[in-house]
């Protein structure tokens, strides 16, 4: 592969809803320009951009993949995000990295909720877009409809600078009203607008051109004063245009039937920036706030933003350089971490087939093997001028699902596992619950923790079966109570004796304290850490259901001891057995941890929503209404939210989105908290 300065390079992502066309796009540009002998098939997993045997045996894109396109002395960095909301991570992590998106859409389907998530994110990062249309050779393909449901979830204004020629089964082609020829085909030769489509092309080619003048002040006045604008300023004050995001373009095409190809490579050129051209990034360098433009010449930074893990490479990095240039058999400073790495043969990567190049231009996509240190998110440097590049905001993972090993050998695997799934993937995220023993994992939905489950399995050899997790309920008192226990044992040998007065209180504020009361003597100071550390050992594992204890005051007012027999153990035993006696005296109860939950949905499905909340023992705090989609705020017991990714989705067709954060702890209903109790007991009797 040739060497590209910046100033030749794009970098694209196409998003979209799942099945609209992403792959077979980049798979068509790939034959196009003879990249490919064949075009690849998804059905046949034969595809350069799902190359992953996960991918393959799913027929969906799991995580981003860089398609570089040579073109015209140009390379366009496709970058094919997965379409499926539970991967909507790589989708972040490709808009991190590109410098402009194309929104595909299916021609039959029109907008659907990935079109909207893509949209949203596109906004998210300000970058300039195309909305591309496909699949013009389906089955009741409507140009027309498809654009006007786009319009209706965009404020931004659409514009065709092409036309479909045909649709359906009769798709030939495109009339590109920017250049006002017709491409039949993959559009390799330029021909006249057929005559029945003259008029209509006309009329949109001056909606064009006032686009393009009001992108440029200079070619305002000159439209204004009646003149005729050129085929270059009409391109010129179009890429304004489309950078400002004052209009956003609309394509047409077919990806599998391999249609359309050419002018949209033209048009990625002519009309998106190249690196060099987005605004310089603001960030806080050694000596304050410093501007780093993507030149060769600039200090080195390049940010990491995808890690994978290959049987036989080890491990892949992912970086974009924003500014400088990197070598291959150099060093960098990883300022995150603080160490220097060591790079080996640089690559550009092409699906999975690598291409060594001697340098990375600024503004370039590249991949380096083998580094131990560095990890998604971190930012490569001159040691001399260390700096550190943004790292975007990822959505929380909610979704939760307790993890176990399958077998004795897997258990001592579980926890590097996890954690390098974690590092390849910014929205999945592990951690151990102590209330409950358990290993949580938390990914976007069910789809996203299955391809971990396997990635676990084939990629590290670690089995791992999952299970609803447990709730982390606690255990605390609503009362004064107070006990007393003798620990008494003469079999033979050296006794045991402790005998332990105590009283417990509900505490706020603090989950535990322990005080000494005791007068006289009548148990040494010295078996008070004992006595502490059973009452402690008891708190852990809980008394009535087996949860955790909370919130109590424990105070130690009489005892005895025995001048022989009397022993630490044998005090931390009577610790316990008085410690669980004056726990029930003093109105035990089960806590359930709330949270806040924030829903959004259509305003369609605001009532549907409403009236699960209700069954959920939710307590909605307050409803809103934010561009046109409903809000809905409420505090819900977490035992009601464990399914809810799944369940908000089935309800309102993929729409709905919420996030759900730690508010308090409450009282367990009594009939639940009863029902908790039961299964302690069963489990125990088991």
């Amino acid at each position: 592969m040739k060497e590209y300065t910046t100033k030749f390079i794009r970098n694209v992502a196409l998003v979209s809803h799942s099945s609209a066309g992403k792959t077979m796009l980049a798979e068509a540009m790939l034959h196009f320009t003879a990249a490919t002998t064949r075009l690849g098939r998804i059905e046949d997993g034969t595809t350069v951009s799902d190359f992953e045997e996960e991918e393959i045996r799913r027929g969906i894109s799991l995580s981003t993949t860089v398609i570089p396109v040579e073109y015209k002395d140009h390379k366009i960095n496709i970058l094919d995000t997965p379409g499926y909301t539970d991967f909507v991570g790589g989708v972040i992590s490709a808009l991190r990295v590109a410098d402009a998106v194309i929104i595909l859409v299916d021609s039959v389907a029109g907008a659907e909720v990935g079109t909207e998530i893509g949209w949203d994110y596109a906004d998210k990062f300000n970058l300039p877009r195309f909305v591309l249309i496909n699949k013009m050779n389906r089955d009741n393909a409507d140009f027309a409809k498809a654009m006007s449901s786009i319009q209706g979830i965009s404020e931004n204004r659409l514009i065709p600078v092409q036309l479909p020629w045909g649709e359906k089964k009769d798709f030939k082609g495109v009339l590109d009203l920017i250049t006002m020829k017709a491409y039949a085909g993959d559009g390799r030769k330029a021909e006249d607008i057929p005559s029945e489509y003259a008029e209509k092309a006309e009329k949109a080619h001056l909606q064009i051109i006032e686009a393009a003048a009001e992108g440029d002040d200079e070619l305002l006045m000159k439209y204004l004063d009646g003149e005729e604008l050129t085929p270059d300023e009409i391109l010129s004050g179009l890429k304004s245009a489309v950078f400002s995001r004052s209009f956003v373009p609309v394509f047409v095409a077919a990806g599998l039937a391999e249609t359309g190809i050419s002018p949209l490579l033209d048009a990625i050129i002519s009309l998106f920036p190249n690196p060099s051209d987005m605004p310089p990034i603001k960030i806080e360098g050694a000596a304050g706030e410093e501007e780093l433009l993507s030149i060769d010449n600039g200090p080195l930074a390049a940010y990491v933003w995808k890690t994978t893990a290959d049987p036989f490479v080890g491990k892949i990095t992912y970086f974009r350089v924003y500014s400088g240039a990197i070598h291959s058999d150099s060093r960098v400073w990883n300022q995150n971490v603080g160490i220097e790495e060591r790079l080996g043969n640089v690559s550009i990567i092409r699906g999975k087939e690598q291409f060594p190049v001697k340098v990375v231009h600024a503004g370039d996509i590249a991949t380096v093997s083998k580094l131990s240190e560095t990890l998604t998110g971190h930012t490569l440097c001159d040691r001399t001028h260390p700096v550190i590049l943004p790292v975007p905001e990822y959505p929380k993972a909610l979704y939760r699902v307790a993890i176990s090993p399958k077998n004795q050998s897997d258990s001592a695997k579980i926890s590097p596992t996890l954690t390098r799934l974690c590092e390849e993937d910014m929205t999945l995220s592990w951690h151990q619950e102590p209330s409950t023993k358990q290993t949580i994992l938390q990914g976007m939905g069910g789809q996203h923790i299955d391809v971990a489950i396997r990635k676990a399995e084939k990629k590290f050899q670690t089995g791992l079966t999952i299970e609803q997790p447990r709730v982390p309920y606690q255990e605390t008192i609503t009362k004064v109570g107070s006990a007393q226990y003798r620990h008494k044992k003469q079999t033979g040998g050296a006794g045991q004796f402790a005998e332990v007065h105590m009283r417990v209180e509900p505490l706020k504020d603090k989950d535990f304290e322990f005080v000494n009361e005791v007068f006289g003597g009548a148990i040494s100071s010295n078996y008070m850490p004992a006595i502490e550390k059973g009452v402690k050992n008891v708190m852990r594992d809980g008394v009535i259901a087996g949860y955790p204890v909370q919130n109590v005051k424990v105070a130690i007012i009489d005892g005895k001891e025995h001048p022989v027999d009397s022993k630490p153990v044998a005090f931390e035993i009577a610790a316990r057995e008085v410690f669980k006696l004056a726990m029930k005296q003093a109105g035990p109860v089960l806590l359930e941890p709330i949270m806040d939950v924030r829903v959004v949905v259509p305003e369609s499905n605001m009532g549907d929503i409403l009236g699960d909340l209700n069954t959920r023992r939710a307590r909605v705090q307050g409803m809103d209404t934010q561009k046109g989609r409903s809000v809905i705020t409420a505090r819900v017991p977490l035992a009601e939210m464990l399914r809810y990714t799944t369940d908000l989705r089935s309800m309102t067709g993929g729409r709905g989105v919420f996030t759900m954060e730690f508010s308090h702890y409450e009282v367990v209903p009594k009939h639940l908290e009863q029902e908790l109790i039961e299964a302690k007991k069963k489990k125990d009797e088991e």
